[in-house]
């Protein structure tokens, strides 16, 4: 199964017009469609038009997609250049705008290629243990990815590699080959590395998702290096980098996220400047 499969995504005889039923094996388990799946969605469909791979991309969420909803994506090729396109897809629920993704797509020579970071030193897979989940629902997203806690070496239970650093162990076993798309929906994990740090008291909710690809390697297992890089008036910060199980940098994603305490009686801290309402909230 490829991605556009995975997440139901369908074509229209407009070229330029894709459709994505939000059903429950794409969406939270509040019943409402996850970030990664649009962003992975909006990817498929800008790659289906321009007949070009993705190189990067972004999201702005503006509103959610109920399940039982159909997400229309309308793709403008802004710039089509010989070797690379510039894009944009718009994904709509009837006349309310959802989601709105830039990209960049194609394929260039350069003879280096190198990778300058390094993955975090973290037991294999089948050594480590199942990453519990908050919610009791599942039909969603989260019961069709399996993901295991890595654990640093030596670790005997989940801990930070380093402050505001974690890695999770993530496969998509119905998945048949890695996609800018499959990494778009795994990228989106950075919410997790926040729960985790504040140990399990607090939720967030994407503002955006940005993918970088770098290589799309075949790996049974993807470890997600998640870096909460700051919490700062109610919204975190983090990047994630995608490593395949050899250790080959397959890409990189950041995010910020609108924080919420999961502690009863809790409040938002005062605003510092006037600001008008965020529909995202």
């Amino acid at each position: 199964m490829d991605a556009r499969t995975w997440l139901g995504l369908e074509p229209s005889h407009n070229p330029h017009r894709w459709h994505l039923p939000v059903s429950k094996g794409i969406s939270t388990g509040h019943r409402a469609m996850f970030g990664g799946s649009g962003l992975g969605a909006a990817i498929a469909a800008m790659e289906g038009t321009s007949d070009r791979p993705v190189v990067w991309a972004t999201a702005q969420y503006l509103l959610f997609a109920k399940v039982g909803t159909v997400v229309d994506f309308d793709v403008t090729l802004a710039v089509h250049g010989k070797k690379t396109t510039q894009a944009r897809a718009v994904g709509h629920v009837g006349g309310t705008e959802i989601i709105t993704v830039n990209a960049a797509l194609g394929t260039r020579s350069y003879p280096e290629e190198r990778t300058y970071c390094l993955p975090p030193e973290v037991q294999k897979p089948e050594t480590c243990p199942i990453r519990e989940r908050f919610s009791t629902v599942n039909d969603s997203l989260d019961s069709r990815i399996e993901q295991r806690w890595a654990l640093p070496l030596g670790a005997k239970e989940p801990t930070e590699i380093e402050p505001g650093r974690i890695a999770v162990w993530s496969r998509m076993p119905e998945l048949l080959e890695p996609s800018a798309a499959t990494f778009a929906v795994l990228g989106d994990y950075v919410p997790m590395g926040i729960s985790f740090i504040q140990q399990g008291k607090a939720g967030s909710t994407s503002l955006d998702n940005t993918l970088r690809v770098i290589d799309l390697v075949p790996s049974d297992w993807y470890l997600l290096d998640i870096r909460v890089d700051a919490i700062a008036s109610g919204f975190g910060h983090g990047v994630i980098h995608i490593w395949s199980e050899d250790g080959v940098l397959c890409a990189i994603g950041s995010q910020s996220c609108i924080v919420r305490s999961r502690e009863p009686g809790s409040h938002s801290p005062p605003k510092r400047l006037v600001e008008s309402p965020n529909k995202s909230e």
